[in-house]
């Protein structure tokens, strides 16, 4: 943190070491790859493949746009030599002349116009076939991936990085009209007048070897440039969503040091990439003025020698300006080309992140499975050789109501996580109605267990949206029963619009006990034969909780429940407590048996949750 705090503004004094600002691309690069796929066109063509069609037909435009083009010259000099400066000048071959002009510059336009909406059209729909693709894959992946990921950077893979490919398609396929046009303008040049063309076309040579050097320093500054652009909507994404800790921890200042010191990178890295992408141009714009001026002398003299026609000269002007129009364009494209390429690497990259939670070719369907939970020798852990579970064994009957209890880190969350197979157990058996979730479909195993988190998230959309997310088709009366069983149907009632208010982001627009009771009601509308309550009254004040606690009584009945509470005296009800510790099961009984034994669960319930008389009383028994 000594870094980062003495970080100061560009209006004078240090910045952290670079270390600290680029530390986060090293996290990205271990997590996506850092070499360079050449496999993103053929890739990226498996997505262009459905619209074969539609490019062949832009690719016969554009082959017809480009004849034209070249057609419009020639027919210039025949006006000119065989019409105009003829011995015998006749208006009737210039009316001809002019008519054919005419007919190839509305074919020009025609074909231009085709082009352009096809290849537009279909980029647009390769555009949104990738990001269907990219979302639809980021649904499934493993949490482990989630975990160490920045929502700022897959949504700049998601946005960004997907535009560069549509963009990419666009202009490939103008790159064959381009290159079709350079090969026929050469050969045009030096059919008209090989001596005067070669000599038109010695600046090519250094045109070349200007982009010799410039090639492969242009593409590392592109791929900077989007490394440093994923890092800003990284640190942008994970300070909005911490906008709370930040202003109640007074990091304002310290965060917008670190953003700026990101975004001041980000800015010289664009400005570099922009600096190899211009470059090109006034370099080009330069060697034309040099083709011209040759075409200029040497012509013009060969012309007041007689030796070449005056309609040749104007046609290898107009020439020479596009000679180098389609290599002006080329240049540009190659930059888009090269943007693409390290946007296409980041793109398919996502999509080949494994997917480790599958399930197996033989998995069977979980409906009519009882609402039982088994823990045999589970070991897990997030990282290698750090197991957060050791060797859990319990078992929760179908109905019952079991709590999980333990310090901080002990890993009741991760208990929970394994029941719903967020993740695979490294060793041992989670089981779900007596079937390893392993051998379950995750759909039906969906379906078997709803959850309840410490921290609601509500969908933007209504309120009764929000209960019925589970259950799209769920009846309105069913809604406002759930509502009613948690105790949530006043307070939505007097909301603008009721049941139909609209939700703020992530429900903001609701005091934070008020998301939790839309959450119960979700979760009862579920309608889950196993209910896991992960800390899920934290939030909630002590006159909420009771009536949730009410509510439960009756929403349980029937059911299996998982809950995990800091707050004891809410579990004492339990049927059985079970008691972790470094991620062992140290105690199990109810509430009565585990206060007898004055173990872990007594120490914590007295230190937080009790008083010592409340705990005499409870060591007392019932009267």
């Amino acid at each position: 943190m000594t870094a980062v705090s003495g970080a100061t503004l560009r209006d004078g004094g240090n910045r952290p070491p670079r270390a600290e600002v680029g530390s986060e691309a090293d996290v990205d690069e271990q997590i996506f790859g850092a070499l360079f796929d050449g496999k993103v066109v053929r890739r990226f063509g498996a997505f262009v493949r459905p619209y074969a069609g539609r490019l062949y037909l832009a690719m016969g435009a554009v082959l017809v746009f480009t004849l034209t083009q070249l057609a419009i010259p020639l027919t210039i000099r025949r006006a000119i030599d065989d019409a105009l400066l003829a011995e015998e000048p006749s208006r009737s071959l210039l009316g001809i002349v002019t008519l054919g002009l005419v007919a190839v510059i509305s074919i020009n336009f025609v074909a231009n116009f085709v082009q352009l909406i096809i290849v537009g059209r279909t980029a647009e729909h390769v555009l949104f076939d990738m990001r269907r693709a990219m979302y639809a894959h980021l649904q499934h992946v493993s949490l482990s991936f989630m975990d160490k990921t920045q929502v700022g950077r897959l949504m700049s893979r998601l946005q960004g990085d997907v535009n560069a490919l549509q963009e990419f398609l666009e202009t490939s396929v103008f790159a064959i009209g381009d290159l079709v046009l350079l090969a026929g303008i050469v050969a045009v040049l030096l059919a008209l007048d090989w001596k005067l063309g070669l000599l038109t076309l010695a600046v090519v040579p250094t045109l070349f070897a200007v982009r010799v050097v410039w090639l492969p320093r242009a593409r590392k500054a592109f791929l900077r440039a989007r490394e440093t652009s994923s890092l800003v909507n990284g640190a942008l994404a994970e300070s909005i969503n911490g906008v709370r800790t930040v202003q109640g921890m007074a990091r304002e200042s310290v965060n917008f040091q670190l953003f700026d010191d990101r975004s001041y990178e980000n800015l010289q890295t664009h400005l570099k990439a922009s600096q190899f992408a211009q470059v090109m141009v006034p370099t080009v714009d330069t060697l034309t003025g040099f083709a011209m001026a040759v075409v200029v002398i040497v012509g013009g003299n060969l012309v007041l020698n007689d030796t070449l026609d005056v309609g040749v000269m104007v046609a290898f002007m107009f020439y020479v300006q596009r000679f180098f129009d389609p290599i002006r364009s080329l240049t540009m494209q190659y930059s888009v080309m090269q943007r693409a390429m390290a946007s296409g690497q980041r793109v398919f990259e996502v999509l080949d992140v494994p997917v480790d939670i599958t399930d197996a070719p033989d998995a069977r369907d979980l409906r009519d499975a009882d609402g039982s939970v088994e823990f045999r020798n589970v070991t897990f852990g997030y990282a290698p050789g750090q197991p957060v579970l050791k060797n859990v064994s319990f078992r929760v009957k179908s109905g019952e109501t079991v709590a999980l209890v333990g310090p901080t880190g002990s890993g009741k969350t991760s208990t929970m996580a394994l029941v719903h197979r967020f993740y695979d157990v490294w060793d041992g058996a989670v089981l779900v109605g007596g079937e390893d979730v392993r051998n379950v479909t995750q759909d039906s195993l969906g379906r078997a267990v709803a959850m309840v988190l410490q921290e609601p998230y509500l969908f933007s959309g209504t309120v009764a949206a929000n209960i019925r997310y589970r259950e799209s088709e769920a009846s309105q009366e069913t809604v406002e029963r759930a509502a009613r069983t948690v105790g949530a149907h006043d307070f939505i009632m007097q909301l603008p619009d009721g049941y139909e208010t609209l939700l703020e982001q992530r429900g903001s627009n609701l005091s934070l006990g008020q998301r939790q009771l839309i959450s119960f009601a979700r979760a009862i509308v579920a309608d889950a034969k196993i209910l896991v309550l992960d800390e899920a009254t934290a939030s909630i004040d002590s006159y909420t909780e009771r009536q949730i606690q009410t509510a439960l009584k009756r929403l349980l009945d029937g059911r299996t429940a998982l809950v995990i509470a800091h707050r004891l005296a809410t579990i004492r009800g339990a049927d059985k407590i079970i008691v972790l510790q470094d991620g062992e099961v140290i105690e199990s009984g109810d509430h009565q048996t585990l206060i007898a034994r004055r173990g872990l669960y007594a120490k914590l319930y007295a230190m937080n949750y009790a008083s010592f008389d409340d705990l005499a009383e409870d060591l007392k028994g019932p009267a």
